[in-house]
């Protein structure tokens, strides 16, 4: 077994190979050098943090495992993906959408040895830039192609982070083992928050691929899924209805369709198959300049240090009466994109919808993060009676619609300096923005539902306590990050993971509300897959 150390360094030595071994060499007690046979990094964060010495210097605390001599090396981890490409219908499933939760599930079904067949609405990776360079110079918007919905999902093209705080659903690890083995490097394995970035994360996304193809596994591009195929009591799955009227049969489908599949949450409830809401938030993504952030985080600059980030939350009135109401309601940073872009994440025409990512490097001269907060089933009660379960996505809809209307067409979306945003007061000037398709210049809170203005304004203040100099006229907000989260979920057994009403359908991801982001969505997708292998081998063993 190998001795792991604890060692603390500066930003400088943690990019020294040689410091690393050194400083656990020594945290370990070991004089001669070749008493090592091997080391790795095996976890890095940093640490900007003021000590109870006073003083405050940003250190880079490592884990390291040391392989001595005499144990030898670690074995590597084994991925491996056997031939399914010739099993019968009754070791096959369905798997509708293309994303994270999609592409873990086929690898985990292969390896469980049955054949994956994937529906995905958009294209492939590589002919998914061309339709997203499109939205970036406003022009039309293709529903199935955009940043949302496409091969790998609306994470391939807005950021490649991996952070997730659901550890215990399911084999963390090897979803991150599974992304370096496909190319991702390997600081995935080791940092706190780890990231690809979208300049790299398309390649491995094609990697995946490649893998699910020489398996024999099916992917099928623009096959959008229009319909299901239910039995005469409408309590079991038969299979899919698909845009070129294609009918697909299969016993278990996996939908794993994405927060943005609205069209999926409608047929759904159309054909009076269960939906419930759930919380989800919206607001405003904000911008500052990097060198802003960075000077507020470390304090003193360091060229050795990556682009600092920042994780924000406060609770601030919740606007609600009423003896029943909340009192307060969240206010929280979410997908803060250091060194990043904001971008379009429309997925139809007249919506105004931002989101943001960051390249691997990091190293734009801007920082953006969605400011968001709670949306609670007291704030569109009104929605309810008309809309029952999508009464959420109805209330998401006409603030995207609201949006769109006031930044002038197009992708062009309303922006307002952050201060004079907290303040409540008027303000014509933009600044200058890495939101490609531009801004125009929107009192935000003229127009936005009170609540959500009012609940910003408050957290931004509660923020700019924590981090000084966060509210300035030199960063601005820009509208509407909306797309946090799906304000719909898709039932599912705790145990089977399948759907309360209709056997052999299982829903998973994010679209499904069971996951938020792209490690939580592929571990729930490779656990879904577990679920419908378990679900066949009962069925038709």
């Amino acid at each position: 077994m190998p001795l792991t150390v604890e060692i603390t360094l500066s930003p400088a030595q943690a990019q020294d190979p040689a410091a690393i071994q050194a400083a656990a060499r020594q945290a370990a007690g070991i004089r001669n050098p070749d008493e090592i046979a091997f080391s790795r990094i095996v976890r890095r964060s940093i640490d900007a943090r003021r000590h109870t010495s006073g003083l405050r210097g940003v250190r880079i605390q490592l884990a390291v495992e040391l392989w001595l001599d005499r144990e030898g090396r670690p074995d590597p981890v084994h991925l491996e993906w056997g031939d399914v490409s010739n099993l019968p219908p009754s070791r096959q499933a369905l798997i509708i959408g293309a994303g994270p939760a999609g592409l873990f599930a086929a690898l985990e079904l292969i390896e469980l040895g049955y054949r994956p067949i994937l529906l995905e609405r958009g294209k492939d990776v590589s002919a998914r830039k061309a339709d997203i360079a499109a939205i970036q110079r406003n022009q039309p918007v293709d529903p199935d192609s955009n940043y949302a919905f496409g091969e790998g999902g609306a994470g391939t093209y807005s950021d490649g982070k991996l952070y997730t705080r659901s550890k215990k659903r399911g084999n963390y690890r090897k979803s991150l083992e599974i992304l370096h083995h496909h190319g991702a490097d390997e600081s995935i394995l080791y940092d706190a928050h780890p990231h690809i970035g979208t300049d790299r994360l398309p390649r491995v996304i094609a990697a995946i691929r490649q893998t699910i193809l020489n398996a024999g596994g099916r992917i099928l591009f623009d096959s959008r899924v229009t319909d299901l195929l239910l039995s005469p009591d409408r309590d079991r799955i038969l299979g899919v209805t698909t845009r070129d009227g294609s009918r697909i049969e299969a016993s278990a489908v996996i939908l794993a369709t994405g927060h943005s599949a609205r069209d999926i949450y409608e047929l759904l409830h159309r054909r009076s198959i269960l939906l419930e809401a759930k919380p989800f938030a919206m607001g405003l993504r904000v911008e500052h300049r990097q060198e802003l952030i960075d000077r507020i985080q470390y304090k003193t600059p360091d060229p050795a240090l990556p682009a600092a980030t920042y994780s924000l939350v406060a609770q601030v009135p919740s606007g609600l009466t009423g003896s029943h109401a909340p009192k307060t309601r969240g206010v929280y940073s979410f997908c803060m994109c250091p060194g990043g872009f904001i971008v379009p994440a429309v997925t139809a025409p007249g919506e105004c919808v931002v989101n943001g990512m960051s390249p691997s490097g990091r190293n734009n001269i801007f920082a953006n993060s969605g400011i968001v907060t709670q949306i609670l089933p007291e704030d569109y009660a009104d929605l309810v009676p008309h809309f029952g379960p999508l009464a959420g996505l109805r209330f998401q809809e006409q603030l995207e619609k609201m949006g769109y209307a006031q930044g002038g067409g197009a992708q062009i979306a309303p922006a307002q300096r952050l201060d004079a945003f907290v303040r409540g007061t008027k303000c014509g000037e933009t600044l200058p923005t890495s939101y490609h398709p531009g801004v125009t210049a929107s009192d935000m809170d003229k127009w936005m539902p009170r609540f959500i203005s009012q609940a910003l304004r408050a957290g931004f203040r509660e923020f700019d306590k924590k981090m000084r100099g966060f509210v300035t006229p030199d960063a601005q907000v820009i509208g509407i990050e909306s797309r946090t989260s799906s304000p719909v979920r898709i039932p599912r057994d705790r145990e089977s993971c399948m759907h309360p009403q209709v056997s052999g359908l299982f829903p998973a991801g994010e679209g499904a509300g069971y996951a938020g982001g792209i490690i939580s969505a592929a571990v729930d997708g490779a656990s879904t897959a577990r679920a419908v292998v378990a679900y066949l081998r009962r069925e038709q063993p």
